[in-house]
């Protein structure tokens, strides 16, 4: 019994050993951030906006957008998926003396982005016709209230929506998928699909692995107590 139980006590410690060491293999839950983007359709595309919609100055036949979504930061935040066509969003707005018209492009983003108990309203455009010397900012209350600010400044709610929150941090599980693969999803967002992506658990892989492991070793337990 000696021999079967110091056997036992090693597979024992193997399995454990093994099975952390399988853990360890899992990526730890990289976190994003829940906030509105804002972009500049450059006409070839959009592009991460570098000033923000107080300080920017669109001109007489700009596009602007904003997208909401979980982004790791700027590189891999998902763009509009409107094409940002400023002929076709603003062909129903007659031109104005003294004053410009600004396409806006308002992407509210996918269900898995929302917080909880809350949908995105469908992606939608209008055409905002403001003075002259209006920013972004100014464009975008023409045609989004009610807009919502913290106290930092920072953009919270466009129309609405979301009702609460602003800019939080939020898991890998909560977002749908690892921010770190953000880039890779906005590609297929833009296509129309929302997927799901990766939930951040261990691999089938390793869980096959994992299962082998268990399974070796209860079998040489086995065989040590027979042979005692």
């Amino acid at each position: 019994m000696t021999v079967a139980r110091s056997a036992a006590r090693a597979v024992g410690a193997l399995l454990i050993a093994g099975f952390l060491a399988a853990l360890g293999a899992v990526p730890a839950q990289a976190a994003g951030y829940r906030y509105w983007s804002f972009w500049e359709h450059t006409g070839s595309g959009w592009a991460y906006a570098t000033q923000g919609p107080s300080v920017l100055r669109p001109d007489d036949g700009d596009t602007i957008g904003f997208r909401f979504a979980v982004s790791e930061d700027s590189a891999h935040a998902a763009k509009p998926r409107d094409k940002g066509d400023f002929s076709a969003i603003c062909a129903a707005t007659p031109a104005k003396d003294g004053r410009k018209r600004v396409a806006v492009v308002l992407d509210f983003g996918i269900p898995e982005h929302a917080p909880g108990g809350e949908r995105p309203p469908r992606q939608r455009t209008a055409c905002a016709q403001v003075s002259e010397d209006a920013g972004a900012g100014d464009a975008l209350a023409a045609v989004a209230e009610p807009l919502r600010y913290n106290s930092a400044a920072l953009l919270c709610a466009i129309a609405g929506y979301p009702k609460s929150g602003c800019g939080e941090q939020v898991g890998a599980q909560e977002s749908g998928q690892r921010p770190s693969a953000a880039a890779s999803a906005s590609a297929s967002e833009q296509s129309g699909e929302s997927g799901g992506g990766d939930d951040g658990g261990p691999s089938a892989g390793l869980l096959v692995g994992v299962a082998a492991v268990v399974v070796l070793g209860g079998a040489a337990v086995w065989q040590a107590r027979r042979r005692a």
